[in-house]
């Protein structure tokens, strides 16, 4: 576990944030104490991160089983419980990884998780950057653009509030993916969002002023645009807890799944 000593000045991160919420120990006293100030007002910010984490490993399955073999998630954060390279190698254990983060230490404790998968890495990149993240030595020698891969872009693209930037990028990222290639994405949004307004603006501007990253969520319609002309994976865009649900899911929302402020999809390249 990240000590005190080790990071009582640093800023908090989204990434650290996340791992904290999912129970992690790859966290810092300033990430700690962000997420407990955050949680004071919208106590179901563990469940959220949660509910999303549950959604990634749901979706990334699906791939491993319809036969994906390779895999770039982009904005993966810290190792935790459920890790992508865990789920797709537990179904084929020759698919491909590669994780990416904005964040130093989600990068170091991926490579340091990683150091005995000959089929996994972790780089440091920019989402904002995509064309730095797909010619990387360490991407193009794991993955064949060839072939189909699964971009995953879970609960990122929020943190690239410009919309002209964030779909400029997937644009440029989706143009290297081979037919049958996937676009797995959440998205925190502001659609029919049954939380007390007044929390989620106090919450928000917590994070603005306690991390240095960005934040703006989108609606549904601005979400969707990131999947104009790809086939849409059943059951379409829904709520996070509504996409292909599973028995062992945590049962966060359920009684309604708008609680969950995010919003999710799977589509195929044609």
């Amino acid at each position: 576990m990240v000590g005190a000593s080790d990071g009582g000045t640093r800023s908090a991160t989204a990434a650290r944030i996340y791992d904290y919420y999912l129970g992690g120990t790859h966290n810092f006293p300033a990430d700690r104490e962000a997420a407990e100030a955050m949680m004071r007002v919208l106590p179901s910010g563990p469940q959220l991160a949660r509910t999303n984490r549950a959604f990634l490993g749901r979706a990334v399955r699906y791939l491993a089983e319809s036969g994906v073999r390779q895999f770039l998630d982009i904005g993966s954060g810290i190792p935790t419980v459920g890790n992508v390279h865990e789920i797709v190698q537990r179904v084929a254990p020759d698919a491909r990884v590669v994780y990416v983060d904005i964040d130093p230490v989600a990068v170091a404790e991926s490579l340091d998780l990683l150091k005995d998968n000959q089929l996994a890495t972790a780089i440091r990149g920019d989402l904002r950057e995509p064309a730095a993240i797909l010619t990387h030595p360490q991407v193009t020698e794991l993955l064949d653009f060839d072939r189909p891969v699964g971009l995953l872009l879970a609960a990122v693209l929020h943190f690239v509030p410009d919309d002209d930037v964030a779909y400029r990028a997937v644009d440029q990222l989706r143009a290297a993916l081979a037919p049958g290639s996937h676009l797995v994405a959440s998205h925190a949004t502001t659609d029919d969002v049954r939380h007390d307004q007044g929390e989620l603006d106090v919450a928000h501007d917590i994070y603005q002023r306690r991390t240095e990253t960005p934040l703006g969520l989108r609606s549904r319609s601005r979400f969707e645009r990131f999947f104009t002309g790809l086939d849409l994976v059943e059951p379409g865009l829904v709520w996070l807890p509504l996409w292909r649900p599973a028995p062992d899911d945590p049962q966060y929302f359920t009684d309604d799944p708008r609680r969950s402020a995010g919003l999710a999809a799977v589509g195929r390249v044609p």
